[in-house]
Parts: structure tokens; C-alpha cells; sequence
């Protein structure tokens, strides 16, 4: 049976380091974030949906402003709704598409940040948390995205605490502390999983 990694956590836990450090393992990765954002490429109809209802994010090349239109979604409960419910179930068919393409993988990993929320552990096999303190993770959010104060709070709102999702992971990596620890709960998390002869992180 083919082993499918939820890998999910908070905005700015630390899921896109964990999912680096697996794909060098020659694991397949698939991003949910890069599916989302192909699904509104230019000239999509999931696009063209967005524009007629924001017509303030429209670029002059017909593209999406995505920092207007996160100021909008992020600030109003509705309209974050109507936009994930546009976009998750055209996510979940580029899993489904990305995970009969890869049907041959014993191991496989699908980095998913809503992944509760958008209703996909379905997907999964088992489930792995990047997980951090929560002013950790508001600290990383406004440096990574040059975010204040305010705004960071509002997006890390925007998903479920990270302490209603533990509870529900297989797993918990704790990414509190230095990459060399990073490296040594993910071999740990590997080895008590059945038929991966992978070597440990180096």
C-alpha cells in the first residue's frame, strides 16, 4: 500500500522546509499552494471569476493582484469562503490527477496547509503537523511577508489554531528548534513508519 504524508501545520510553522527535506529524499511532493495558484493562472475560468467579482485586483496583463486580493479575502469571512470554495475541489482533482501519476511511489507527500479545513485527509495515509509556538509563528509570518502586526494575526485567524490540530495528526514535528533537530524528528518519523529503507537525513 502506497504511503501518503499529510504534511500540514499553520501558516508559517515550517511546512516548506519539512517538504524540502523529504523531497531531496526522492520523494514525490505535491504542493498544494502551487496548485492554487496555477488554478488562477491567467485566463482561467476560476480567474475570470475572481475578476468579475474583485474587479478592483485586475491587473493591466488580465492577472490577479494576489496581495490585493488576500488583503480582501483575509479581512472578510465571506469572501475567503466564496474563494476557497471556488478553488479547493479544482485542488483536490490536481491531487487526485498528481497521485494516479505517481500510483507507482511507495511514498509520497502531499503538503497541504488546509488540509483539515479543505477536507482532504481522505487523501492521506497519515498525517504530520509542523508544529511551533504560536508567537513563533506570528513573528515568522510578518518577516517572511513583511506582514504587520495586525495583518499576520488576521491570517493566522484565517485557519484553524494549531491547537485544534494536533489532536489530529499522527504525527507532531516540532519545529521550534534548529534545522539539525528538524532532521532528526523526520528520521525518527520515517523509521517508525513500515517499509521505508530510506538512510537518515545527513
Amino acid at each position: 500500500m502506497q504511503r501518503r504524508i499529510g504534511l500540514t501545520g499553520g501558516i508559517a510553522s515550517g511546512k516548506s522546509s519539512v517538504g524540502r527535506l523529504l523531497e531531496a529524499r526522492g520523494w514525490p511532493l505535491l504542493d498544494a499552494d502551487q496548485f492554487a495558484r496555477a488554478v488562477l493562472e491567467p485566463g482561467t475560468t476560476s480567474t475570470q471569476a475572481v475578476l468579475q467579482r474583485h474587479p478592483s485586483v485586475r491587473r493591466g496583463d488580465d492577472s490577479i493582484d494576489r496581495a490585493a486580493l488576500g488583503q480582501i479575502v483575509f479581512a472578510d469571512a465571506g469572501e475567503r469562503q466564496w474563494l476557497n470554495d471556488l478553488i479547493h475541489p479544482q485542488v483536490r482533482l490536481r491531487f487526485e490527477r498528481g497521485l494516479g501519476e505517481h500510483a507507482d511511489a511507495p511514498t509520497i507527500v502531499l503538503m497541504i496547509p488546509l488540509l483539515f479545513e479543505a477536507g482532504l485527509t481522505d487523501l492521506c495515509s497519515e498525517i504530520w503537523l509542523v508544529d511551533c509556538d504560536e508567537e513563533q509563528q506570528l513573528e515568522r509570518l510578518m518577516r517572511r511577508n513583511a506582514l504587520t502586526r495586525e495583518d499576520a494575526q488576521a491570517r493566522i485567524a484565517a485557519q484553524w489554531p494549531l491547537n485544534r490540530k494536533r489532536p489530529l495528526a499522527d504525527v507532531l514535528i516540532n519545529n521550534r528548534g534548529t534545522e539539525e533537530s528538524l532532521k532528526q524528528q523526520l528520521s525518527i518519523a520515517i523509521n517508525n513508519r513500515p517499509k521505508d529503507q530510506s538512510p537518515p537525513f545527513k
